[in-house]
């Protein structure tokens, strides 16, 4: 059974930056596709960024620049590095990975930007 754990989210200022974590364990295979969402109250879950099995990545415009999505291959390991965090990146952050053509999701992470 595969299993995400996500970590990292928290509680930070304007300005700072936060790494969130997704780590999938209870597959022999590694992880083909990867991406992080986020969801606000009242709002559709939407894609922040994501990075293929060969490492192409794509941002949704509001974090390019900010924001940096890497997977470490040998510890089936995604992660989110969000800088310059601005109180509109409020949200919960979900990771999403594809293992062997099927699609799971982390328990979601909490990111709260105080302005």
């Amino acid at each position: 059974q595969v299993q995400l754990a996500e970590s990292g989210g928290g509680l930070v200022q304007a300005g700072g930056s936060l790494r969130l974590s997704c780590a999938v364990s209870g597959s022999t295979f590694g992880i083909n596709a990867a991406g992080w969402h986020r969801q606000t109250p009242g709002n559709e879950r939407e894609l922040v960024a994501s990075i293929s099995s060969t490492g192409t990545t794509y941002y949704q415009f509001s974090v390019k620049g900010r924001f940096t999505i890497s997977r470490d291959n040998a510890k089936n390991t995604v992660y989110l590095q969000m800088d310059s965090l601005e109180p509109e990146d409020t949200a919960v952050y979900y990771c999403n990975v594809v293992v062997r053509g099927e699609s799971y999701w982390g328990q979601g992470t909490q990111v709260t930007v105080s302005s």
